[in-house]
């Protein structure tokens, strides 16, 4: 039986495609704006990425918060709030005291933030059943790339192409596994570590790969895996390999890797009898109580 989170990590190429073609007008930040990207979980992964292209693309300095860390009292041209339920606290409670513009993208309409932000574009397509985040977190992410001016094809081709084939068998039995990135990518790792301890309960790290070799290395070993979203630095394959651990990296766009790491995710947790679409101690949304 599919589980909806296999169904909905399937959808995801169709989903960026259509995310690409339907950019809003006027919501989104535009170059020049002093920005920050708040979020909490999954959505702070994304705005790290997000804030790390922008700036790549010189459209304006771009902070990323976790929301419960965002300094209210720092003026901003806009605030860009993520939160696929609409409903997260943090994120809430940070629009309810900054002073600055505020646009919100959200999977769900009849939710507070709909008031709470001053603008919001709802990706209502995107939204998930499943409480574990795939599509809606990487959609967003291809409009906001579009958004900077990148051209999704290749990405959504690799995604395609990462749907289609099998997953290899060392992946799913792995020990441990620490991701890496470079620049944009460190939020996708940390992105796919989270996967994995949402799903599967898998033991899991993440950094950014230069700093992989200060102190992290040294639980690399036979049966772990270290593994690369984006370009690696030149010599540390062989370092891994030197551990005796494996060191995976495809070259394929980092988005369309993560969408393999979330496939890899959703296996471990068949095999360890677990239930991606509910999965233990976690909820769809965060909503403290007072």
């Amino acid at each position: 039986m599919t589980t909806h989170t296999e169904a909905e990590i399937a959808s995801q190429p169709e989903c960026w495609r259509r995310a690409v073609a339907d950019v809003p007008a006027g919501a989104l930040p535009v170059p020049g704006e002093r920005v920050a990207v708040v979020g909490c979980g999954t959505s702070w992964f994304i705005a790290m990425a997000y804030a790390t292209l922008r700036e790549r693309a010189g459209q304006g300095e771009t902070d990323a918060f976790a929301a419960s860390e965002a300094p209210a009292g720092r003026r901003y041209d806009r605030i860009l709030a993520l939160s696929r339920s609409g409903t997260t606290t943090e994120v809430l409670e940070f629009l309810s005291r900054t002073g600055s513009p505020t646009t919100a993208i959200t999977a769900d309409p009849d939710t507070p933030i709909m008031t709470a932000a001053g603008q919001v574009i709802v990706l209502d397509y995107a939204d998930e059943r499943s409480v574990v985040q795939t599509r809606f977190a990487t959609t967003q992410l291809a409009m906001l790339r579009a958004s900077l001016g990148e051209d999704l094809g290749p990405a959504i081709a690799d995604a395609e192409h990462v749907l289609a084939a099998p997953l290899d068998p060392a992946l799913v039995e792995a020990e441990q596994f620490s991701f890496l990135g470079a620049g944009w990518s460190v939020g996708l790792a940390q992105e796919a570590a989270l996967k994995m301890r949402e799903a599967s309960r898998s033991w899991t790290e993440a950094y950014p790969a230069m700093e992989y070799r200060h102190g992290p290395i040294s639980i690399a070993g036979p049966g772990r895996v270290t593994w690369m979203l984006g370009k690696a630095p030149e010599g540390l394959r062989e370092q891994v390999e030197a551990t005796g651990g494996t060191f995976y990296e495809s070259g394929l766009d980092p988005m369309a890797e993560l969408v393999r790491a979330q496939r890899v995710a959703v296996a471990r947790a068949a095999a360890r009898g677990l239930d991606p679409d509910e999965p233990l101690h976690l909820t769809r949304s965060v909503i403290l109580s007072s």
